[in-house]
């Protein structure tokens, strides 16, 4: 049997599900601009309904409307796809600000680039084979070569100050990655107990959710979620975060590479000391932009290489002009008497050997320096241009024919040169040393292009998704404002039905069994 306020109370329902919805909707509108925010909308659902018999058969009475459970709108495959492709994003992102570096150090617009001053070193050369005998042209060899020899240090110095600058966002991206996990975790557990009821904690999952984001961007990341709401997060393999507990990542101590010059670091996890690879985004862009950094320092070693060995025993072939019958020359540069020679005969183990003992990377670059005899008073006499006739003798002081041999090294291939240094093995290989350096700044405009292209595609997929992503989760003003007037309206409605009713039951009550009185 239905109970005479049976109708109040549905009114009463009513009025609270309408306000709850309002509420939600004010919810909404407030965090619009909230980054990660997910919009939420109330669930209704029919109370159950009373019996009423007649006619000997039951008959069912509504008894209103009961908020079953406010939700966030939120596309779990739209997330996944977002957390896949921004790591992709966080990588190409990464590789590209490396490149874009590397092309600010290797500025051939610039008239003080290193390719300016290996242009203005072979330029002298060449002049210096057609006016030998001039003080002038013989001193512009020489300081031309050195400002190429610093140039080349110059360039060396500023890779190994990006290799750096990389390592200590690498720092950076752990401590954030650490710190993120740490969130997650505690999320993880606030969340566990608030939904124990069977509630929904939605603003702590977006939390969740954002935090994800942002770690998606740094490192390959796989999401699971548990029976209970809580996130495992897996990296590469690596189980980071499961529930309430995590490990930490780590950045090793310093670790001295003499033949970079530098310090180098290694990840790993804290707890167990096993390495820690992140599979892809950003930190993995980042530690792949400092092998590459490195690889171009191995280059300007092959060039200083070439400039020590090859170069050098070309001008040690020639005769200076420190008397008229002439005394060969010695090093160019490097160090008066010492043997530069170019080893490789382990092909894992390319280097280079000054009087025996190996050089590799940046101590081969440190060693290209200019001969001091050449820089002391009347150096430029030490200056070997000219060459032995084919009587025997030693040309005159005008010859500049040993001159010629040298900068046929920037612009002719191996077999080219002169018979003193076409059988060596050469650190830059059979190419001519302009073609050495061209190729290799050809290859980082074509990787610097190629990445900027994937950037760019990326960026463009990013859109599609994250609008993908707001037309399900994204608070749309002109749909919450329509849900507010449906929400008033229908409060003021079951307002104005819970009056009438009011009245009826008024009536009934204060206005009926009067007869007699």
């Amino acid at each position: 049997m239905l109970s005479t306020f049976h109708g109040l109370n549905t009114m009463v329902h009513g009025i609270q599900n309408n306000r709850v919805g309002l509420n939600t909707v004010g919810h909404n509108i407030s965090n619009s601009s909230t980054e990660g925010y997910s919009r939420q909308q109330v669930n209704s659902v029919a109370n159950q309904a009373q019996t009423v018999w007649s006619n000997s058969r039951p008959h069912y009475i509504g008894s209103g409307v009961g908020v079953y459970g406010i939700v966030r709108a939120r596309d779990i495959y739209a997330d996944r796809q977002y957390w896949k492709e921004n790591t992709n994003d966080g990588y190409y992102n990464a590789k590209a600000k490396n490149y874009t570096k590397l092309e600010t150090i290797f500025n051939d617009s610039d008239d003080n680039s290193l390719q300016a001053s290996m242009e203005k070193f072979y330029r002298a050369w060449v002049d210096c084979s057609t006016s030998a005998s001039t003080a002038t042209s013989r001193q512009n060899v020489i300081n031309a070569g050195y400002n190429f020899a610093e140039n080349i240090n110059a360039t060396a110095t500023q890779i190994q100050s990006q290799i750096e600058s990389v390592y200590g966002e690498i720092i950076l991206s752990v401590d954030n990655i650490n710190s993120m996990t740490d969130r997650v975790t505690v999320l993880n557990g606030q969340i566990m107990e608030m939904e124990a009821s069977g509630s929904s904690a939605n603003d702590l999952r977006d939390q969740r959710d954002l935090l994800v984001d942002q770690l998606s961007k740094i490192m390959h990341i796989s999401v699971n979620e548990t029976p209970s709401g809580m996130y495992s997060l897996v990296c590469n393999g690596t189980t980071l975060v499961n529930g309430t507990s995590k490990v930490n990542i780590a950045v090793s101590k310093p670790l001295n590479n003499e033949i970079y010059g530098l310090s180098d670091y290694t990840l790993q996890i804290k707890e167990s000391d096993i390495p820690f690879n992140p599979g892809n985004g950003e930190l993995y862009g980042q530690l792949q932009s400092i092998v590459e950094d490195k690889e171009y320092i191995d280059k300007l070693s092959n060039m200083a290489a070439f400039l020590l060995t090859t170069l050098n025993d070309q001008h040690k072939a020639g005769y200076t002009l420190e008397t008229e019958t002439g005394v060969p020359g010695d090093n160019f540069y490097g160090t008066t008497g010492s043997t530069y020679t170019w080893v490789a005969t382990n092909p894992d183990d390319l280097h280079m050997e000054k009087d025996g003992k190996a050089l590799r990377g940046i101590q081969a670059i440190k060693e290209l320096t200019i001969n001091q005899d050449l820089t002391a008073t009347d150096g430029h006499k030490k200056l070997a241009t000219r060459s032995m006739g084919d009587d025997g003798n030693i040309n005159g002081v005008a010859d500049g024919s040993n001159a010629v041999w040298i900068s046929t090294l920037f612009n002719c291939v191996k077999k080219n040169t002169s018979d003193a240094v076409n059988t060596q093995t050469r650190s830059i290989g059979d190419e001519s040393f302009y073609s050495y350096y061209n190729t290799s700044m050809t290859t980082l405009g074509s990787a610097t292009e190629n990445m900027n292209d994937k950037v760019e595609f990326q960026s463009d997929l990013m859109t599609q998704i994250t609008n993908l992503r707001e037309s399900t989760s994204g608070v749309n003003w002109d749909e919450e404002l329509t849900n507010m007037i449906t929400f008033q309206q229908g409060y003021a409605a079951c307002s104005r039905c819970l009056t009438t009713m009011d009245e009826m039951l008024d009536k009934l009550i204060n206005s009926t069994g009067l007869v007699g009185r």
